[in-house]
């Protein structure tokens, strides 16, 4: 039988970054069947299409593995453990042994493994060793492997556009440690997938090893250059050649700390290129991947539309509801949240939403926001002059104020976009919810998000340096609209 009528695929890691956008690619294909493998199901049910199967496993408790694999034609294998304390290389060496002889036993034909881009023989970092080792114990232990090697993966919500991301934006002025300047080949993460979706096609039965790459070959420095082009940012870099990698491993912790622990591990392996030096992929595969500009452009799109669609409720904490107010990330993007309720049903609730700006004003600090107008207007902004089109009508594109609808749903949701002049992007959304339809005791709950996508140092110094004011006037608003809701029974 061959690869290219395998039906039963086991995804290992599909609550990681690539993992998880594979499950969508390969739940897309009807004519296969998808097996989940992890530690914990719970975390990716009601997620995963209905037809995908949750099996509970962990790569380092091997008698977990064998019921997950049976009936198994070919198995990706995404896994690694550099996020974790202690050594990461033991436990992927560890992980990988646990999988091979569990896929041989099992009768499957095929893994697929996801490994690091690294010259041969060069004196590799741990981490760049660790995924080249773990492809030697697949390859040696278990049944045939088709192991792809790439350099930097380019996609929103990778670790290393998310480290390039909080660099650029946050720092006007960079003193670059040297290895900013060495070659890499990075990938578009659509690309990435495209080749491991590929790889279940391949004829034969061998195993393979075939680096894959971007069209371009770039160095860090020109990615985040280019980042910042798109972004808008002017931002200058002042070559530093005493900054070692682990120097600048110390230096990211300062400046970028939610990525450090694993950011530390990839840049000591910037000292050596990680480009392609074969055609191999080109003569195997039928893809041609993009290159670095288009990658980029890729991600920020992709993120603007998934930002689009995304209600901003579902990315707040789970205790969200349970108090009256919280904060989080999406992407780059601040997003505040205050909540309160309601004795009356949803259609009076929304109503003074519905009435916002113009004559009706913003129910709390009147003084503020004519200040505000007027603020904008010496900017070159519009100011708050325009008013509304109606006083009790809105759709989608109507000015209210300085902001335009975005999106509107009658008696559940309003979202403005702010058209003052700003240091980035800016929404206010207003949502409704019906907790009790009873007449004789309904019960709402309103919920309004601030949203602000700073753009580079300038946007963080404006959100904090307003943001006990902030505070105020989005709580001091939400109490005027519940004030307003209840007398509009």
């Amino acid at each position: 039988m061959s690869p290219s009528s395998a039906s039963s695929i086991l995804l290992t890691g599909a609550t990681g970054y690539v993992g998880g956008r594979l499950r969508h690619r390969l739940e897309a294909d009807p004519a296969r069947s998808l097996v989940c493998l992890a530690r914990r199901p719970d975390h990716l049910r009601g997620g995963v299409a209905p037809e995908t199967r949750l099996v509970a496993g962990d790569v380092l408790d091997a008698a977990s593995l064998p019921p997950a694999l049976r009936g198994i034609d070919i198995a990706f294998y995404l896994i690694h453990s550099m996020g974790a304390r202690g050594s990461f290389a033991e436990l992927d060496r560890a992980g990988a042994r646990n999988f091979a002889r569990a896929a041989r036993a099992a009768g499957v034909r095929r893994v697929i493994y996801l490994g690091g881009l690294g010259h041969s023989g060069a004196e590799l970092s741990d981490h760049l060793r660790s995924r080249q080792e773990v492809g030697e114990i697949l390859r040696h232990e278990g049944p045939p492997v088709i192991e792809l090697r790439a350099s930097i993966v380019l996609g929103s919500g990778s670790l290393s556009f998310e480290m390039i991301r909080a660099l650029v934006e946050r720092l006007p002025v960079m003193t670059t440690p040297r290895w900013v300047s060495v070659r890499a080949q990075p990938i578009a993460i659509d690309d990435l997938l495209d080749y491991l979706v590929a790889a279940l096609d391949l004829p034969g039965d061998e195993s393979r090893i075939i680096a894959i790459g971007g069209a371009d070959r770039v160095s860090y420095g020109e990615i985040m250059m280019e980042y910042a082009r798109q972004r808008g940012l002017r931002r200058w870099m002042i070559p530093l050649p005493v900054l070692t990698p682990h120097l600048s491993s110390l230096w990211l912790g300062l400046v970028t700390p939610l990525y450090a622990q694993i950011g530390r591990k990839l840049i000591d392996g910037l000292r050596h290129e990680t480009v392609v030096e074969d055609d191999a992929a080109r003569r195997v595969f039928a893809i041609e991947p993009c290159g670095m500009r288009e990658a980029i452009r890729r991600a920020l799109e992709h993120e603007e539309r998934e930002f689009a669609l995304t209600r901003w409720s579902d990315a707040l904490s789970s205790t969200a509801a349970e108090r009256d107010w919280t904060r989080t990330q999406l992407g780059p993007r601040i997003v505040e949240s205050h909540v309160t309720e309601v004795s009356t049903d949803a259609a009076a609730a929304f109503a003074p939403i519905r009435r916002i700006g113009g004559r009706t004003g913003w129910y709390a600090g009147r003084v503020l926001w004519t200040l505000r107008g007027w603020l904008d207007l010496l900017a070159g902004g519009v100011g708050m002059r325009r008013g509304r089109r109606d006083p009790a009508a809105l759709a989608v594109g109507d000015v209210v104020d300085c902001w335009r609808v975005e999106q509107i749903e009658a008696d559940r949701r309003l979202r403005l976009r702010a058209e003052m002049k700003l240091p980035g992007r800016a929404w206010l959304e207003f949502e409704v919810e019906s907790l009790s339809a009873s007449p004789e005791a309904p019960r709402t709950r309103i919920r309004q998000t601030a949203v602000f996508d700073p753009l580079g140092l300038s946007g963080q110094l404006y959100w904090y340096a307003l943001y006990p004011l902030h505070q105020w006037v989005f709580r001091a608003m939400l109490r005027g609209i519940a004030r307003a809701a209840a007398t509009s029974r």
